[in-house]
C-alpha cells in the first residue's frame, strides 16, 4: 500500500467517527478530498458537504459505537468501518442499526469515495420517509 499505513486508516477512520457522531460537519468533510463522492442508500450518490449538513440538520444527539475495522486484503487503499448507528432525529425519533461504511482512500490518506451499507428496511419502517424529505427541505 502507498501512502498511509493500516494504523493510519485506522485513526482516520476512527476521527471520522468521532466527528461524525458529534455532528462536526466542518470537522468530517475536512478528512475528504476535493472530489469525493458518497453514496447513502437513502439519498444516492452525494458530495460530502451537501450529504453531512443534510445529515447534521436532520439529525440530534445520535451515538456511534465502533465494532471494528477492517483493511484491504488486496492491497488498496481500501478501509472499512463496522459500528452501531443509534441515530436520533431532530424530532426525537430514533432508529437503531449496524453500519458499515467502505472507504476508498488518495495516496495523501484523504477519502476519495464513502459507500455506506446497512439495511435499509428497518430505518424506512422506523422512519419512514422523514429524513428523505428533511434533505428535500434542505435543497
Amino acid at each position: 500500500m502507498s501512502g498511509i499505513d493500516t494504523e493510519q486508516y485506522a485513526a482516520r477512520l476512527t476521527a471520522y467517527l468521532h466527528a461524525l457522531e458529534k455532528s462536526n460537519v466542518d470537522e468530517v468533510v475536512a478528512l475528504f478530498a476535493p472530489q469525493a463522492t458518497i453514496y447513502s442508500p437513502l439519498l444516492g450518490w452525494v458530495s460530502p458537504a451537501s450529504f453531512y449538513r443534510k445529515l447534521a440538520d436532520a439529525s440530534g444527539n445520535s451515538k456511534i459505537t465502533l465494532l471494528d475495522i477492517f483493511h484491504s486484503s488486496q492491497g488498496s487503499r481500501r478501509a472499512t468501518a463496522y459500528f452501531r448507528y443509534d441515530w436520533v432525529l431532530k424530532d426525537h425519533s430514533t432508529v437503531s442499526f449496524d453500519c458499515v461504511d467502505v472507504f476508498d482512500f488518495t495516496v495523501d490518506g484523504l477519502i476519495e469515495k464513502l459507500v455506506i451499507i446497512y439495511d435499509t428496511h428497518t430505518i424506512r419502517a422506523d422512519l419512514g420517509d422523514r429524513f428523505s424529505k428533511a434533505c428535500s427541505e434542505n435543497d
